[in-house]
């Protein structure tokens, strides 16, 4: 394949990168060129293309007046002269657009070959690459890294630009093939808010971290704190971010300043982008800047903050480690924050963090447990957080730890792998004909079908060569979380999605991931969420699981223990309010509607597809796998199955599998299978 990524804003350019050098030379342009740099290794892609805006501007480098610049032989960034020659803010771009997609088509037109999918970042260029498609016919994937109506949900007030950043957002997503978000609160809340929406174009792709860093650079970063601090050798409290309201810094000054503490122990470090100086730039990072240096000097700070004017990349990997040596804390108290590729970095140097509850960062602290989340709004949790981490040493450690080593798996490579498989769906070099299976296996997937990368290529092996068998998923995660999964261990594309615990079914209709109406509609009957919201509130034992969990037709929590799981249940039915109480792996707690469950989806999927009950395997290892292994004629416990469900190893209807996780469930698979045609021939004998 030959794929283009394509970005109108901001200083793009092989690294080092002056980051913060303009307001849009921010965190996407580590992403494009992390993205491409991994696909261009590929085999699959013969050539990675970085397609933006060419400028002149002496004070930003005379490289983004070059027409191309080669990063490695499958990499180039090819620079498009739109005819005018200034370096234009996000702002302006738009009256320039018209120009450059008509250069973008002309020079595409002059090759001997077109690319086969553009990736446009941010909602200007997914207009670009739509104009693109409609006259060359060159498919698009959108990545928004950043929306309009959150913004306005954080404090930006309406606006005609705004409104009009919105809509053109929207018809970005409207026309992309497909939608790719970095966090679940991108993909399933953000992204959904916008009326063109639709749940079976959005991917959650996680991006990756640079971890090309060395100890080269701490000198250097030294020099950059040593004019600003008494004593360099404290626990730095670090942010960085660039200078703008929404990223909250100034509100970071004023804990640091309100902790006798924090004063006492530590120093705050401030790396707000790059500047000349405080009359420079843009308006709004011009009065940021002030703002941070009238509070540092009205709580007269001075000695233990350093916010120097200058930086690069190398310097700022630096930092994160040096923070790290002096066992101090990164914070990002953003209002509103898309993602959070800081709090990734910060981990893998093993540096624990402080991060705002409000958008991606909930996803990346829940995923690698390296810190705490705020909100960041208030003064007091913000301090109390940071003081925490510095003053308890034990959970610094575990903190760090976890960063260090749950952060492995955030990489390039493992993102360019997902991202070329839906490419290659979109450019149509993936797609499968229609199946009429005659059975259909229903699985579980946590440690179910994944656990072992043997195993799933065997079970893909055995499904891809037996076309009578197709795989349905039921899952206790959400639709985008279940796709990631079976998208990252390469499983077999299901037939139909069941997930969030049986209270949703997805199935393709006219060719796209739809939400099955008739079942939201037949389980809907007698469900009250705001009751059991109430009613649970607060419930000794009980902890309310991330937003991201609370589905229309399902509740879930945290639960001290399975006695607390009784207690609930019993609650509710003291309350007169119908509902299922599902208890998994000791810990995990699901209210569902009466009529729903992972056995309910299983058999209206089943019947969906006019398929027998007793052609349907089921599959499963946990307590939310319960109904629907004891509901199956056919079920199947693999051999790694918790211990929760071990009392069902004695039915009849379950076969216990000797091996674990997806050589388990197709051990199952193949053994029902062979009772099935033994009984049939037997049958057939006594016919006879």
């Amino acid at each position: 394949m030959h794929i283009v990524s394509l970005a109108l804003g901001g200083c793009l350019k092989a690294e080092p990168v002056r980051y913060g050098i303009t307001e849009d030379t921010g965190g996407h342009i580590t992403y494009i060129l992390g993205e491409m740099e991994a696909l261009a290794e590929r085999d699959d892609v013969h050539l990675a293309e970085i397609i933006t805006r060419r400028f002149e501007d002496a004070k930003l480098g005379p490289i983004h007046g070059q027409a191309e610049e080669w990063l490695s032989p499958k990499l180039v960034i090819r620079r498009i002269d739109s005819g005018n020659t200034k370096y234009l803010s996000k702002e302006a771009l738009s009256v320039d657009r018209p120009a450059f997609v008509q250069a973008l088509i002309a020079e595409l037109r002059s090759r001997d070959r077109l690319p086969d999918l553009i990736h446009a970042h941010f909602a200007d260029a997914a207009d670009v690459a739509k104009q693109v498609e409609a006259a060359l016919g060159i498919p698009f994937i959108y990545t928004a890294h950043s929306l309009g109506m959150d913004k306005c949900a954080t404090g930006t007030p309406p606006n005609p630009c705004m409104a009009a950043r919105i809509a053109e957002e929207d018809r970005a997503i409207a026309g992309a093939r497909a939608i790719i978000g970095s966090s679940r609160d991108e993909c399933e809340r953000q992204l959904l808010a916008y009326p063109s929406s639709k749940v079976g174009k959005i991917h959650r792709l996680i991006p990756g971290i640079d971890r090309h860093f060395s100890d080269d650079g701490e000198a250097s970063a030294l020099g950059l704190l040593e004019p600003f601090l008494r004593d360099p050798t404290k626990p730095m409290v670090l942010a960085i971010a660039r200078p703008v309201q929404k990223k909250n810094l100034l509100r970071l000054v004023e804990a640091f300043a309100a902790s006798s503490s924090l004063r006492a122990r530590c120093n705050l470090v401030l790396i707000a982008g790059l500047r000349e100086g405080l009359d420079t730039g843009e308006q709004e990072q011009r009065e940021v800047m002030r703002g941070l240096i009238e509070a540092i000097d009205r709580h007269d700070l001075y000695g233990s903050v350093a916010y120097p004017k200058s930086h690069d990349r190398q310097q700022v990997q630096a930092l994160y480690s040096l923070a790290t040596q002096t066992r101090g804390v990164f914070v990002n108290p953003a209002l509103m924050e898309p993602y959070g590729l800081t709090l990734a970095e910060a981990a893998a140097h093993g540096l624990p963090v402080v991060a705002t509850m409000i958008g991606g960062p909930q996803d990346i602290v829940g995923d690698l447990q390296h810190g705490l989340l705020v909100d960041p709004c208030d003064t007091q949790a913000i301090k109390s957080a940071i003081e925490r981490l510095i003053e308890d040493d034990d959970f610094w450690d575990q903190c760090s730890s976890n960063g260090r080593n749950n952060s492995e798996a955030m990489n390039w490579t493992t993102y360019a792998e997902g991202f070329a498989h839906i490419a290659s769906e979109v450019v149509g070099k993936d797609k499968k004909g229609t199946s009429n299976p005659s059975h259909l296996l229903v699985s579980d997937l946590d440690n179910t079908l994944t656990g072992c990368r043997s195993g799933v290529a065997r079970f893909k092996r055995f499904l891809s060569h037996e076309n009578g068998f197709a795989l349905v998923v039921a899952t206790g995660r959400s639709f985008v979380e279940a796709r990631r999964l079976v998208r990252d261990w390469g499983l077999p594309s299901p037939l139909a999605w069941i997930t969030s615990v049986g209270s949703e079914i997805y199935i393709e209709r006219d060719g796209e991931l739809v939400l099955d109406d008739a079942y939201a509609r037949k389980i809907a009957d007698g469900w009250a969420p705001q009751k059991i919201d109430n009613v649970l509130r607060d419930f000794p034992g009980l902890t309310p699981q991330s937003a991201c969990e609370q589905r229309a037709f399902k509740r879930s929590y945290i639960a001290a223990s399975c006695q607390v799981a009784t207690a609930v249940e019993q609650r509710l039915h003291d309350e007169g309010i119908g509902a299922r109480v599902v208890f998994s792996h000791e810990r995990l707690l699901d209210v569902l509607p009466i009529k729903a469950g992972k056995a309910a989806a299983m058999h209206h999927v089943a019947s969906f597809f006019g398929m027998p009950v007793g052609n349907v395997f089921a599959a499963g290892d946990s307590g939310n796998d319960s109904d629907m292994l004891g509901a199956c004629e056919n079920a199947i416990l693999v051999g790694n199955h918790a211990a929760e469900v071990a009392e069902l190893a004695n039915r009849p209807n379950v076969y216990v599998s000797r091996r674990n996780h997806a050589s388990g469930a197709l051990e199952g698979l193949l053994a029902h299978h062979r009772a099935q045609r033994m009984r049939a021939r037997q049958l057939a004998e006594v016919a006879i």
